[in-house]
């Protein structure tokens, strides 16, 4: 079903480092975590665990975090920004130490279910070169661990993906951090902030990205470019540039940054349009299937900031992070229609300071990552 279409949308800029200048912010009003909704809905509920994670080890700390997948074996694992720590945050890795905490954590992290660090990676070896901003973490079906160099900075040359086994080795790359392409580009990337391999064809999923304005697929195993589009299913056109400010109604191009991307069980492609508040829906080869909006009403950075699907084997509901408006949504996945939200800006228990990311478990609690100065992951139990 397609919802209306949205009445417009300010510019945004990037400033480096991974942030983002506010030019407007359109905020809602949501319920607090597991707070009964008026409106009756059946939508999930939940409750933020403050006990989760344990304390870093290592005297570490986190700085923006900008990728959170949850694995099969319910493990957690995200990929942080070690750059953006502030020294004084960061003064006991100063020279001379300034504090006695911190130093800014490996990279790639991955928690136990019980949140304690499990794995800790992420470094630059002969043969690759580590991002310097990570953007996207996914662990596929055969455990390998998948880590995107996307960013909002053109001048930051993060355009790979790369590939490691759970331990950090390095097995593949995708793309060149020192070359950009255009959107249709067979090689290179443009940016890419999200990936996730699909379990029956082993096929890997790119939302490129930053620079780029497409869906590009490669083979998992070799990293063989398989196929592309762009919004619509259509080939992407980098010279129709979008305005980034709706006039007569959606865009025909992505408008970027195509910010999240994800698999269901009964092969569907779910696209995440960030500054467009929409979500486009496909079939595994690219047509183009149907479309919604998230608040539509959102300035400047958008509402669709990742999604993931619900752990139940139906995957009732999509679940999608909104940095903007610091929330929630709950999508009903059958009918594309927002069934309850939650989330507030703060820094709280449950509220949110650019919520970035979001995973699921198996048992059906959330888990969000968050940049600017968030930089931070919390878990959300799951109440009903």
């Amino acid at each position: 079903m397609r919802k209306d279409a949205p009445r417009g949308i300010d510019r945004w800029t990037a400033t480096g480092a991974g942030v983002i200048t506010l030019v407007a912010l359109a905020t809602g009003c949501q319920a607090a975590p597991g707070e009964a909704r008026a409106d009756g809905s059946e939508s999930p509920r939940f409750e933020p665990d403050p006990a989760w994670p344990a304390e870093l080890p290592e005297n570490w700390i986190l700085g923006q975090v900008a990728g959170l997948h949850v694995d099969q074996r319910d493990y957690v694992w995200i990929v942080h920004r070690p750059g953006t720590v502030d020294p004084v945050n960061a003064g006991a890795a100063q020279d001379p130490p300034i504090a006695r905490c911190c130093v800014p954590a490996p990279p790639v992290i991955a928690f136990d279910p019980e949140g304690n660090v499990a794995h800790a990676w992420g470094h630059e070896e002969e043969g690759y070169a580590f991002p310097e901003e990570g953007h996207g973490i996914f662990v596929d079906h055969e455990d390998n661990v998948w880590v995107g160099g996307g960013n909002a900075s053109p001048e930051v040359s993060d355009h790979v993906v790369l590939k490691f086994t759970r331990e950090g080795e390095f097995l593949l790359q995708i793309g060149d951090p020192e070359r950009r392409g255009d959107s249709n580009d067979t090689e290179l990337l443009g940016g890419p902030t999200a990936m996730e391999v699909d379990p029956e064809t082993n096929e890997l999923y790119i939302a490129d990205g930053y620079q780029s304005r497409r869906v590009v697929v490669f083979d998992g195993a070799t990293g063989e470019y398989r196929r592309h589009w762009g919004a619509y299913g259509n080939a992407p056109d980098d010279d129709a540039s979008p305005t980034r400010e709706y006039t007569e109604g959606p865009e025909a191009q992505f408008m970027g940054p195509v910010h999240a991307v994800a698999v269901s069980n009964d092969g569907l492609v779910y696209v995440g349009d960030r500054p467009s508040n929409r979500v486009q829906v496909f079939q595994r080869d690219g047509t183009y299937v149907d479309e919604f909006f998230v608040r539509p009403e959102t300035l400047s950075m958008g509402s669709i900031w990742d999604l993931t699907l619900s752990s139940d084997p139906e995957q009732r509901w999509i679940y999608i992070p909104d940095g903007t408006n610091n929330a929630i949504w709950i999508v009903d996945r059958e009918s594309l229609e927002v069934s309850g939200d939650f989330g507030r800006g703060g820094r709280a228990p449950g509220q949110f300071d650019w919520i970035h990311n979001l995973g699921v478990d198996s048992q059906g609690n959330l888990y969000t990552a968050e940049v600017n100065d968030g930089q931070r992951v919390q878990r959300l139990r799951r109440t009903e």
